[in-house]
């Protein structure tokens, strides 16, 4: 039975969302719009060619855009500058910023850059009133727009402040870096409301693009963004009932897998030497969706990044060892994945899948497809057949969770620190990461960060030193003359060593975590592929506060399967 608990009030499976229906009444205020822009001080310039120039409003603010980022590594790109060049072509209203403004190299965005900086500043060192006023500003706003009434209950939204614009940054080595991101009116907003709901009102002067009640579906607004031209969306926040319950779902499909898959891996493995070509394509790629997690793969517009999926690989993409790094039928693989961000893995393949990848790319260019007979939709629709609501995220989805168990019950000891959990917990949530290729930048802060946590240990160390020295003396002064007070003293200095000891111990593993998490993202796989009641059962078998590894958000967003979830559960 799926339950949701909202501000400890638990919502049984009332009304319960079925396939076509989420909702029987919805009410909201609409979306948050950002302030307009704030036009920049006299005393501020743009200078061009040495020049100080004025601009209008308009161009000026996205000038504004990229002289924030002047100290990021993003402006220094060159197809970022190129993106953001061309745009703010389009938008300069003025003949005179058309006819002088012509190369980026001549602009000048050094005194606005120093201007925000100094901004930031300000922010950084207000008084606590001041902070205090802010607060109270951002509780006012929540409560007038960051929550709707579902079906009778107050639900919290996710994402009620539309974002500002600004400039397109992307992940990767995205195509589109740099390009602006426009702001969005009330004219390009759907409504989506309960029929006898009222109306949430435009701001003054506009109007919505549309209002519709279609319970059908769970946002609340919508529009199309224009950096890609596709759908977003105001959504209930993660804790609410009908997110939790599509989660649990979710996780639930991914188990029912479990029960298959051995059947599905025969399956594949049988079609691997398929008389028909269509047949040993598809069973290879669905191997690889099982073995290495990837995405599926979904065609996309030609202006898109050159992004791939598993139906969607080129030729170019793999490369085939016969024997590479001591290990036979070595595969390497080198794209661009979701995002732009590159995935890159040398992996062993079972012999007869080498022999087919051979067959596959013979005769074949570089920028032919590999899987020539297959697509995204037909190998969906195969999935489906073995179980109904398989596709290849599932695949992902169950993989991730069985790797995240397996590894948790390889990890974790008796005997073990609260500490030393967490580090085996990350340790195995990073094996997820690593088989979902979910990587990220090492933080701007990192270097920064474990220095200061290695002066820490060094102190500790010092601190440690100190204390021996001193337990040293006190087990000198207690042998040549016992009493209750040399006693007391020595047992003090023990436990002196002893504390320090384990601070120590607890600064290393921090170094360690630190130093083994730079370049992986844990937040994505922890979030949307990991199912919560695995963390929750293990955290109440080893005693781990749950706190420890789920902040307030995730708690919220998982509060089901904190509630449903006994330390025997098993993925």
């Amino acid at each position: 039975v799926f339950i949701c608990v909202l501000k400890g009030v638990r919502l049984w499976e009332e009304g319960k969302s079925s396939d076509t229906q989420k909702w029987s009444s919805l009410e909201h205020k609409g979306p948050y719009f950002p302030p307009e822009y704030e036009p920049l001080p006299d005393n501020i310039c743009f200078y061009y060619d040495g020049q100080p120039m004025k601009l209008s409003p308009a161009t000026e603010e996205i000038v504004t855009f990229y002289a924030k980022m002047l100290d990021h590594e993003y402006t220094s790109k060159e197809v970022f500058q190129n993106n953001f060049f061309s745009d703010w072509k389009e938008v300069r209203t003025s003949i005179q910023e058309r006819k002088l403004i012509k190369t980026l190299s001549k602009c000048d965005f050094s005194q606005i850059h120093k201007y925000f900086v100094e901004k930031s500043e300000e922010r950084k060192n207000m008084t606590k009133e001041e902070k205090q006023v802010l607060k109270e500003e951002a509780s006012r706003l929540m409560e007038e727009y960051g929550f709707c009434l579902l079906d009778g209950h107050r639900e919290k939204i996710g994402n009620f402040k539309l974002e500002p614009p600004g400039l397109f940054r992307g992940r990767g080595e995205h195509p589109k870096m740099g390009k602006l991101k426009k702001r969005i009116q009330p004219e390009d907003v759907t409504i989506n409301c309960g029929q006898d709901s009222k109306i949430p009102a435009p701001p003054a002067g506009h109007r919505w693009k549309r209002v519709q009640h279609d319970n059908t579906v769970t946002w609340l607004a919508s529009w199309l963004e224009n950096i890609h031209g596709r759908p977003k969306y105001i959504m209930l926040n993660p804790s609410s009932k009908l997110k939790g319950e599509k989660d649990w779902q979710k996780y639930e499909t991914a188990r029912r897998l479990k029960m298959k898959v051995d059947s599905i891996r025969k399956q594949y493995r049988r079609d691997w030497t398929s008389r028909e070509m269509k047949s040993r394509q598809r069973g290879v790629a669905i191997y690889f969706i099982d073995k290495l997690a990837l995405r599926a793969g979904n065609e996309k517009d030609d202006e898109s990044a050159d992004t791939v999926g598993c139906c969607s690989l080129r030729v170019e993409h793999i490369t085939l060892h016969r024997r590479l790094d001591g290990q036979e039928h070595m595969v390497e693989f080198d794209f661009l994945g979701k995002d732009s961000i590159r995935y890159y893995n040398k992996v062993p393949v079972e012999k007869q899948v080498f022999k087919n990848l051979k067959l596959f790319i013979k005769h074949k260019d570089p920028e032919d497809d590999l899987f020539d007979r297959i697509t995204t939709v037909k190998l969906n629709k195969t999935l489906n057949e073995c179980m109904p609501g398989l596709t290849a995220k599932v695949f992902r989805t169950f993989n991730a969770s069985t790797t995240l168990q397996d590894q948790l019950n390889k990890l974790t000891t008796e005997g073990m620190t609260v500490e030393e959990k967490i580090l085996s917990y990350n340790r195995a949530n990073r094996a997820v990461a690593i088989l979902c290729n979910h990587q990220r930048a090492a933080p701007k802060t990192f270097e920064k960060s474990m220095q200061l946590l290695q002066e820490k240990i060094q102190k500790k160390k010092e601190q440690i030193e100190e204390a021996k020295k001193e337990l040293k003396e006190a087990k000198k002064a207690h042998k040549d003359a016992p009493s209750d007070k040399s006693k007391k003293l020595l047992e003090k200095k023990e436990k002196a060593v002893q504390r320090l000891s384990e601070q120590l111990k607890k600064l290393q593993l921090q170094e360690t975590d630190h130093e083994e998490n730079k370049v992986i993202a844990l937040g994505t796989s922890k979030l949307n592929y990991l199912d919560a009641c695995i963390t929750v059962a293990w955290c109440k078998k080893h005693q781990v506060p749950v706190e420890k590894i789920y902040n307030k958000t995730q708690r919220d967003k998982f509060a089901w399967a904190i509630d449903m979830t006994d330390e025997n559960f098993q993925f």
